[in-house]
């Protein structure tokens, strides 16, 4: 088990700030950036990794949109689009499930 840097795995305040709500349970990042039982902080509360899971983006639902903030899968595409220069969804295009919650 890690102690993680909430920087690393959330890649902004607004994200962290989400975190800290409740409204975001999970990141598809482009690489593994924990394992599960790894722990990080955000102010005063610490998350535990609960699960990480190698997948593609094709794989991806309107579920998993809402447990990282949005309303639905297309928003959730259109905001990687806009976050990512050379960014392109392609279904084959693997990423890494990373889920936690308050410990």
């Amino acid at each position: 088990m890690t102690e993680l840097d909430a920087d690393d795995l959330l890649p902004s305040d607004r994200m962290r700030n989400h975190v800290l709500e409740g409204e975001v349970t999970q990141i598809h990042r482009g690489h593994r950036y924990a394992e599960e039982g790894d722990t990080f902080a955000i102010d005063d509360t610490t998350f535990e990794v609960t699960d990480v899971t190698e997948r593609t983006l094709g794989d991806l639902t309107d579920e998993d949109a809402r447990a990282e903030g949005m309303d639905d899968l297309e928003g959730y595409r259109r905001l990687l689009e806009r976050a990512h220069d050379d960014f392109e969804w392609d279904d084959d295009s693997e990423v890494v499930r990373h889920r936690f919650e308050p410990r």
